[in-house]
């Protein structure tokens, strides 16, 4: 699928093997315009999210939430630590290959997210990974990907995983 009048790729990934092997293949199949640009995206999810719940106030007189930041800021440093990870795999990716990559990351629901990012890069094409959840899980999850292909405004290459 080589191509060089792509001018900009937006190509997302998270902690999973799909999203790498995606980036893979972005990096293996597609050629850009000169001037064009490769950028890597993370969705960082909110702290609320990335925790599972919400530590809440405790009752009978106990500290309020405003009064536990502790716990936001554990989250949101564990956040940064694991965004940290996988960028830093993401780029020894890119730097095995000898490509120049740019890299955002922006905090939020991925699958809104990433539609996001893609029409204000005004991506000519997205790619990304797609875990291979059951039809129950997805059900429940949804589907990033399906969200994606159905909300972007630029075609979008989904790698399946194994």
């Amino acid at each position: 699928m080589a191509t060089a009048n792509l001018s900009s790729v937006v190509v997302a990934v998270d902690g999973s093997e799909e999203s790498m092997k995606a980036l893979r293949w972005a990096l293996d199949s597609l050629r850009l315009r000169p001037d064009g640009a490769l950028v890597v995206l993370h969705v960082q999810p909110p702290p609320g999210i990335a925790a599972g719940l919400n530590p809440g106030p405790i009752p009978f007189g106990g500290p309020s939430v405003a009064e536990v930041p502790a716990f936001t800021q554990a989250i949101e440093s564990h956040q940064r630590r694991i965004t940290d990870a996988i960028l830093e795999h993401a780029l020894k990716i890119c730097s095995d290959k000898n490509v120049e990559v740019k890299t955002q990351v922006v905090v939020g629901d991925p699958k809104e997210k990433i539609c996001e990012v893609a029409a204000e890069l005004k991506a000519d094409l997205l790619v990304m990974g797609c875990r291979a959840f059951g039809p129950v899980k997805r059900m429940f999850l949804g589907s990033v990907s399906n969200y994606c292909i159905n909300s972007v405004g630029c075609p979008v290459v989904v790698i399946k995983g194994t």
